[in-house]
């Protein structure tokens, strides 16, 4: 049983709106998962998930293969549906969701590794900073990194709990429901205006609140950690005492770096932000809103693959450039051989670490 709302919806021809929305939903799910498999088998056959550099990266990947994987289930969902499907769509839904604060938080522990993996190479340079300080620094990395899986699972157990005890799911009998992202209300039928109805409400607005807060949370503290890295880069780089061409366009690439990070992740998820606040405080069926979900698939789908290409295949092109220009050092004037000491400082000394330092990977 549908609320009005959802009625009218359907009526008004909204049915081939969700139909194109299953099939960009299931294409750019698909490339996700091809795009964060990619990383995670990079990872484990090079050895190198073990990798303090290595880890956050292989970590964010799974997590994005993981709600790549729930992407695709909503789209074969609503074109093969089976029975309970409103028990199941419900629980995608909120599973889902498990994936995408985890995304959000993976994120913001990379780029923090990021930063913490320069400041140690930086407070070794300078002041030979005691092995005692990297291992307490690599422990509280770990435990970011727990942490980052924990709090999504707790912050969604409301929603398990209290609204399949509410039989809140009684309304995903629409095919769109098992989109994910795509759910109005769901109130059971049979109490709307009781206390079950008032639980399920509730559930449903907090788990947009849950959405949209982690977002803001996740997005400026990626600002925040880039801010400081690309400051604290720019010191590392002064301290050589000798600023060539190369250190320039290494610092320029730097910057390039801080700036593109957060555009990538605000342009990936900025459609589905909007369209959370405008189920908070707006009618759901405008034109806006029908464009917005266009963009949501498009962009929110395709985390795996945006993340695979800005943090994973990029990098290691660059770190391929990075050796090839360290190896052309040595073939110029006196002058520039005096760089070498700085290159081995903030670049990988061979093949074992795939994964570079983190100013290789800003």
């Amino acid at each position: 049983m549908a609320l009005p709302a959802e009625a009218d919806r359907l009526d008004g021809g909204w049915q081939e709106v969700y139909s194109a929305l299953q099939w960009i939903q299931f294409t750019m799910a698909m490339l996700s998962v091809v795009g964060s498999s990619s990383i995670i088998a990079y990872a484990v056959f090079q050895n190198a998930v073990r990798s303090p550099e290595v880890r956050p990266l292989f970590y964010l990947s799974l997590s994005d293969l993981l709600l790549g994987m729930c992407w695709l289930a909503g789209a074969l969902l609503y074109s093969s549906p089976t029975s309970q499907q409103d028990l199941i769509c419900y629980n995608l839904q909120a599973t889902g969701q498990i994936f995408y604060v985890a995304s959000f938080l993976y994120t913001v522990n990379y780029t923090w590794h990021l930063y913490m993996d320069l400041k140690v190479k930086y407070n070794q340079n300078l002041f030979r900073v005691p092995p005692q300080v990297v291992d307490y620094a690599s422990c509280v990395g770990r435990i970011a990194t727990i942490l980052s899986s924990l709090i999504p699972f707790l912050l969604m157990v409301p929603v398990f709990c209290l609204g399949n005890s509410s039989n809140c799911y009684q309304n995903f009998s629409q095919k769109h429901g098992c989109l994910l992202m795509h759910t109005e209300v769901a109130e059971p039928p049979s109490a709307p205006q009781g206390l079950s109805g008032s639980v399920c409400r509730a559930m449903h607005f907090y788990g947009i609140g849950v959405f949209l807060v982690s977002f803001l949370i996740s997005f400026v503290a990626i600002l925040v950690i880039l801010s400081q890295a690309r400051g604290l880069y720019k010191r590392f780089v002064n301290s050589t005492g000798f600023l060539g061409d190369q250190q320039w366009a290494m610092i320029k690439m730097v910057e390039q770096r801080v700036v593109f990070y957060p555009i990538a992740f605000f342009c990936c998820w900025a459609p589905a932000v909007l369209l959370g606040m405008l189920k908070l405080t707006a009618s759901t069926t405008s034109k806006i809103y029908m464009a917005l979900l266009i963009l949501q698939a498009l962009t929110a789908a395709s985390q795996g693959l945006l993340n695979c290409l800005v943090y994973g295949w990029t990098q290691h092109v660059f770190l391929s450039l990075k050796r090839g220009s360290r190896r052309d050092v040595d073939t110029q004037t006196p002058l520039l051989r005096s760089q070498k000491k700085f290159y081995s400082s903030t670049a990988p000394s061979g093949p074992p670490d795939p994964a570079g330092s983190s100013s290789t990977l800003l």
